[in-house]
């Protein structure tokens, strides 16, 4: 892979990744139409590093109190197994701990609750996911249905729950929205930010949740494919060609995810709305006259 490629790559995926355009559809798009080749899975681990470093780089001091609290909730829970068995013993001086105790605590735990079905579903459509991905009709159509659902987004009225105020039921049913999220054409943060605000989160919390959230969810893809990525052979050339990918897809990244802020705040995912029922509409009219 060129280097002019690495920085275009790197550049598509800090753009699609964040903004709600769908990054699997367009890529999955530009490969039928153009005949691209598929990025090597090393690369694409790579691009998915610089993703989520963008991530990181924005909401640092967020993720270090979910990181430092998710531990602590661990402690605490190892504790009151100890107590348990202590009172079944016959102890009873000792107390159990609180384990939920404050909001960043509720908060990692929501990611979690979020995260289950996100992977269930994940798996279950992979198949159906891959085989889309092969097409055109499907990617446009899902890219229609984004634009609808950014439609939708606008014009939902602000919500006022936070972290404090959020249910576990409200993390679960986002959950589910990432998950079929994994399908070509449908946008990642479109569609979590949208439910975000259909479950009534205020506004600027619903982007940093779907943003956070996206951690395990990009992380496990990462995973999945470091196998292949692992059996490839990577000279140095291409190594140093790939490291720019991920400086690219990082920097783009870090000013979507400071843009999406903007649009949120002001309603602007209808501009977004019009350009994938605009690039839908196109891919499914290629699918059919190809």
């Amino acid at each position: 892979m060129s280097l002019l490629q690495s920085i275009f790559l790197g550049i598509v995926q800090g753009l699609t990744e964040f903004l709600p355009v769908s990054s699997s559809g367009h890529l999955a798009i530009f490969q039928v139409l153009f005949g691209m080749e598929e990025v090597p899975a090393s690369f694409d681990v790579m691009l998915h590093v610089g993703t989520l470093a963008a991530v990181f780089i924005c909401y640092w001091s967020d993720i270090w109190k979910l990181i430092k609290h998710g531990f602590l909730m661990l402690r605490d829970a190892t504790v009151n197994c100890i107590v348990w068995v202590l009172h079944k013993v016959g102890k009873e001086d000792y107390e159990y701990r609180r384990v939920i105790s404050n909001s960043y605590r509720k908060f990692a735990l929501m990611i979690i609750v979020s995260t289950i079905p996100t992977g269930i579903i994940g798996i279950l459509i992979e198949d159906v996911s891959d085989y889309a991905a092969t097409t055109l009709i499907f990617p446009g159509i899902c890219l229609l249905i984004t634009g609808v659902i950014l439609q939708i987004s606008d014009r939902i009225a602000a919500g006022k729950k936070t972290a404090k105020t959020a249910t576990y039921t409200n993390a679960f049913i986002i959950g589910i929205a990432q998950g079929l999220a994994v399908l070509p054409g449908l946008s990642r943060s479109g569609l979590t930010i949208t439910c975000c605000q259909l479950n009534q989160f205020e506004r600027k919390f619903a982007v940093k949740y779907a943003f956070i959230m996206s951690i395990p969810a990009i992380l496990g893809a990462a995973i999945l494919k470091l196998p292949d990525a692992l059996a490839e052979q990577v000279t140095a050339a291409q190594g140093a060609n790939y490291l720019v990918g991920i400086i690219v897809a990082a920097v783009v990244g870090f000013f979507c995810i400071k843009y999406m802020l903007k649009i949120i705040s002001n309603r602007g995912f209808r501009y977004f709305s019009w350009y994938c029922f605009a690039v839908g509409i196109i891919a499914i009219v290629a699918g059919i006259v190809r």
